[in-house]
């Protein structure tokens, strides 16, 4: 299970038992976007090449309001 927490400066990861930081310009240099705009899908999908997405995917703008 992959764990994400996001915040204004970008997103703490908790992937297979390691956890560690991406930051919000690292995010926004891989997924070609600006950060509030990416969806927790896009970023779960950098982190995890098969990942089990469930739900619709939310915007990182509407999580940190």
């Amino acid at each position: 299970m992959t764990v994400l927490s996001f915040d204004e400066e970008g997103v703490d990861v908790i992937y297979e038992g390691t956890e560690f930081r991406l930051e919000k310009a690292l995010l926004e240099e891989a997924i070609d976007k600006e950060y509030p705009a990416m969806t927790d899908h896009e970023v779960l999908q950098i982190i995890d090449e098969d990942p089990a997405l469930s739900g619709e995917p939310q915007r990182i703008g509407d999580i940190l309001t």
